[in-house]
């Protein structure tokens, strides 16, 4: 009986930053281990409470009665807060979401996806869209960070839609911990992947001394531009801003050192 060699996993060897947890953190280590490599999961920023609570409270209540057409998701940070307070979406009430790694957050936990932006994956991007697919004034809620620019706000009421914009959450950083933070300086983490332009600044404030032969992966143009004015050199760009593009796009490299680790 012939045994077929097996062919070697693109990513054997390879240990990768995953620089968020809880669920969307758990699916990208796990799709990471298919590929053959080892996934360290350091979350590096998590959601604080919102300095307005109140309004927040508020507009949850009135989005789980039906008061809105749309609700619109920016961030995959924007589905843990939805997920923490176990927010409920009605039927009626379509939900879009700017880009691939926060429909596939809001997968994830639970909750369905109608609109993901098909070229641009921005806020601008998402307004150019729904504004294509509702010429009629309709009732939206925008939830985002502290940080964000209300470009999405802005552009849908300039359209005559109602929107209610309301802050979710303050983004803080996590600080990893000590082995981590050798294990990145010292090129044991052969690859870190960059998901958003929060996680580059930590990526950049936490890891100051990153070897060149670490690849940095961006997961999206949008994503490199950020992690660039962070002060990142990134090196590759996933193809489609979904997790397994970003995976592949790492694949594509030669594990740093290998090349000359049994040379003479």
């Amino acid at each position: 009986m012939n045994h077929v060699p097996q062919q070697p996993k693109p990513l054997a060897g390879w240990r990768v930053l995953v620089p968020r947890g809880g669920p969307w953190g758990d699916g990208v280590a796990a799709s990471l281990r298919n590929q053959g490599a080892i996934p360290v999961v350091a979350p590096l920023i998590n959601f604080a409470p919102t300095n307005d609570q109140e309004s927040l409270d508020r507009a949850l209540a009135d989005l789980e009665a039906g008061a809105f057409d749309w609700l619109t998701v920016t961030s995959a940070t924007t589905v843990d807060v939805l997920f923490a307070h176990r927010a409920s979406i009605p039927a009626q009430t379509k939900v879009a979401a700017v880009g691939e790694t926060t429909a596939a957050a809001l997968q994830a936990v639970g909750y369905r996806v109608d609109l993901v932006p098909e070229r641009d994956n921005s806020a601008a991007g998402m307004a150019e869209q729904m504004i294509a697919i509702e010429p009629e004034a309709r009732d939206i809620l925008t939830l985002r960070s502290e940080i964000a620019k209300p470009v999405l706000t802005r552009l849908l009421v300039e359209a005559g839609h109602r929107v209610r914009s309301v802050v979710a959450y303050r983004t803080v950083g996590v600080p990893v911990t000590e082995r981590i933070g050798h294990d990145v300086r010292s090129g044991r983490i052969n690859a870190i992947l960059v998901t958003s332009g929060s996680v580059a600044e930590q990526v950049r404030l936490q890891f100051p001394e990153i070897p060149d032969s670490t690849v940095i992966a961006a997961i999206g143009p949008r994503t490199a531009k950020d992690a660039r004015r962070a002060g990142l050199s990134v090196d590759v760009i996933a193809a489609t801003q979904t997790v397994d593009a970003l995976i592949d796009a790492v694949a594509r490299f030669t594990l740093p050192h290998a090349a000359d680790e049994f040379a003479p």
